[in-house]
C-alpha cells in the first residue's frame, strides 16, 4: 500500500493497519527463528510498511495540532 492510499484513511484505520503489520512482523520473525521463512525480504517489506503507516499517523497528528 502506498503512502498516498494511507493518507486517505482515518487515524483509527491506520492504527488498525499498524496492529496488523506488527502481528505480521512477529509472525515473520518467528518463522525466521524456526527456519520456516522462505523469503527474508518479507521482513524488510513489513517493517517499511509499518514505518509508512507511522509516518502518515504522525503527519495527521501534526496537522491536527496546528489547527
Amino acid at each position: 500500500m502506498s503512502a498516498k492510499e494511507l493518507r486517505e484513511k482515518t487515524p483509527d484505520q491506520l492504527r488498525d493497519e499498524l496492529v496488523e503489520l506488527k502481528k505480521a512482523q512477529f509472525n515473520l520473525r518467528f518463522q525466521q527463528a524456526t527456519g520456516q521463512l522462505e523469503n527474508a525480504a518479507e521482513i524488510r517489506k513489513a517493517r517499511r510498511q509499518a514505518a509508512r503507516v507511522l509516518t502518515v499517523l504522525n503527519e495527521k497528528a501534526a496537522a491536527a495540532a496546528t489547527e
